[in-house]
């Protein structure tokens, strides 16, 4: 079973604003839940911090002068897997999926509360560092696709993809349910949390990502298939093993 509970206590946390008061705002709340936080004003401070104090996740503000959120967060992607959550004033659908393409985890639109920065923060790193439990280390699906979850990667005939943490949670449920429909609603609790249920634009998105990875053809499906209104099934591989 997977555990909602991540303790924050003693996590390094990487706050990247230009605005002073917002970075005090974060760091007050953030030091009362036992978080260690330090703080980087521009884009190129940010990374240098990445690179020095390795912290544990980074509170990224988009709107910056100079090398702006979107540009540092691409740049970061280079040498780094740190779960990064933008901060924007910003709240088009447009501009989250921009963050979440270039490989931000989550995204906060100004102005939010202690309790959204505190729970956003848990859920990112929740999905980054806990891994799901009772998971068989290498899974065959077929002749094509082998799926390794202790390495986090799948085996397209043959030739190792690497996923990203929220892709290998995603690509573990569903494989774990194979056959059977997992509504929307259930995908997003478990992959990202009980406070993402509404949060289909997340779903859309990492299912499409997995079928570029994986789909001999993504525009058609043959592993992950879609139901509409509904939810996502993987093909059911298991019940094929047993023919």
């Amino acid at each position: 079973m997977d555990t909602f509970n991540v303790e924050l206590r003693d996590k390094l946390i990487l706050v990247v604003d230009d605005e002073p008061r917002l970075v005090t705002f974060m760091r007050v709340n953030l030091e009362a839940e036992g978080c260690r936080v330090i703080s980087a004003e521009n884009g190129r401070k940010a990374l240098e911090k990445v690179r020095e104090d390795m912290p544990d996740a980074v509170l990224l503000d988009i709107m910056m002068p100079g090398l702006d959120g979107y540009e540092t967060l691409r740049r970061l992607r280079e040498f780094s897997s740190i779960p990064v959550i933008f901060l924007t004033a910003k709240d088009e659908e447009d501009d989250r999926i921009r963050g979440l393409e270039l490989g931000a985890d989550d995204y906060i639109g100004k102005p939010f509360s202690h309790r959204e920065l505190v729970s956003r923060l848990r859920a990112v790193l929740r999905r980054h560092y806990v891994t799901p439990t009772q998971a068989v280390s290498t899974t065959k699906i077929d002749d094509r696709l082998t799926v390794d979850f202790d390495r986090r990667e799948v085996l397209v005939n043959g030739e190792r993809i690497s996923l990203r943490p929220t892709e290998y949670r995603l690509l573990y449920h569903l494989v774990q349910n194979a056959g059977f429909v997992m509504p929307h609603e259930t995908l997003l609790a478990k992959v990202w949390g009980p406070e993402y249920r509404d949060e289909s634009h997340y779903l859309r998105l990492y299912v499409t990502y997995l079928r570029q990875k994986i789909e001999e053809d993504p525009a058609n499906p043959h592993y992950i298939l879609t139901e509409r209104g509904v939810g996502y099934r993987f093909v059911d591989f298991k019940k094929k093993h047993d023919e």
